[in-house]
């Protein structure tokens, strides 16, 4: 019986084994029946050879021909004719507890494989319908405008000029757009090389305030350095792909946070090799349930003041694109009425 309860039997050893037995019970009842000696082990030679051969030509035919029909469909890789006499011959011969096993396998792999297919299903489905929704409020302000134009305003002097600029604002809206489709296209393609170099983090932090002083005046906010991280840090980065990082946040936490907020960004050395970099705010954070996907594609996590904003809804998919094309991540923790922080890490440099 332990032979019959292991897990690795081969057709030849079952058919052996159950050969051996169906066997042993005839010649036995032989021996009731004649009293020559040699005639039990002819029956018992003639019923195993019987016995097993049907046994050995059933389980060939019948189960695992019908094993290796499932295995040509759970397996991507076609064997060569020397693979398959390898298996077949010098191989042991799988179970049927194994098979059941890899079957089970290759189910949930599947089954891995449909929800990832009907998650990006999903996403696709969305971002198409977003996409189509950020070009028609565009498209839509420009066809107004130059139909009234059409239609007698580009001679009235009071409101042609007015409506020519507001659709030039949309044509620049539609440029932007189109402009950071194409940069996110460019980077998940690797079409953009990236121009690596040592430089000092804080210097460019300083000039990304420098160009967005005005935008933070507007609103009387403050663009300062975390205390504490003033030490130069360089990193070894694109300069230019990192500036748009910052640009991006800087921009981000202008637009979004309060009036006579704070945009506060904090330098850190995390170890020998990385340095970490976040930009924070006080403004009105975001929910829990929106910052799994902040970094998609068009997600906004207030869509009405989004829009009232403006902006292409693709500048922190662009942020995750470049610091993943740089082999770093980037993350975000945020708190309704607290406010949101970015952060994201870059190699640092081996001279600093």
């Amino acid at each position: 019986m332990s032979v019959l309860a292991s897990k690795n039997l081969s057709p030849g050893l079952l058919s052996s084994v159950n050969a051996a037995i169906i066997a042993a019970a005839n010649a036995l009842m032989m021996l009731f029946i004649t009293d020559t000696w040699y005639v039990p082990l002819v029956v018992f030679a003639i019923t195993f050879l019987f016995v097993y051969l049907l046994y050995y030509y059933t389980l060939q035919r019948f189960i695992y021909r019908k094993i290796k029909l499932i295995y040509k469909f759970i397996y991507q890789t076609k064997a060569t004719k020397r693979e398959e006499y390898f298996y077949e011959n010098v191989l042991p011969q799988k179970s049927i507890e194994e098979v059941s096993e890899d079957v089970q396998k290759w189910a949930l792999q599947k089954k891995t494989e449909i929800e990832s297919l009907k998650a990006n299903e999903q996403f696709r489905k969305e971002f198409l319908m977003n996409l189509a929704h950020e070009l028609r409020t565009p498209i839509f302000s420009i066809q107004g405008h130059v139909y009234t134009l059409l239609n007698g305003a580009l001679h009235d002097e009071t409101v042609n000029m007015k409506f020519l600029s507001n659709a030039s604002k949309s044509i620049d809206r539609l440029v932007g757009l189109v402009d950071d489709l194409d940069e996110i296209s460019k980077l998940e393609s690797g079409k953009i090389p990236l121009v690596q170099e040592a430089f000092n983090i804080q210097e460019l932090v300083k000039e990304v305030y420098d160009e967005l002083q005005f935008k933070a005046k507007e609103k009387q906010i403050q663009l300062s350095l975390k205390k504490g991280t003033e030490r130069p840090l360089y990193v070894y980065a694109d300069k230019q792909k990192m500036k748009q990082v910052l640009v991006n946040l800087v921009d981000n936490a202008i637009k979004y946070g309060n009036d006579r907020g704070n945009v506060i960004t904090g330098c850190y050395e995390v170890d020998d090799k990385n340095v970490y970099v976040e930009v924070s705010d006080n403004g009105p954070g975001i929910s829990e349930e929106h910052m799994p996907r902040i970094f998609e594609r068009f997600y906004r996590a207030d869509r009405s003041r989004a829009r009232a904003i403006g902006g292409t809804g693709l500048g922190l998919a662009i942020v995750k694109h470049i610091v993943e094309a740089h082999g770093q991540t980037v993350n975000a923790r945020s708190k309704p009425g607290v406010g949101s922080s970015f952060g994201f890490t870059l190699e640092k440099a081996a001279h600093n």
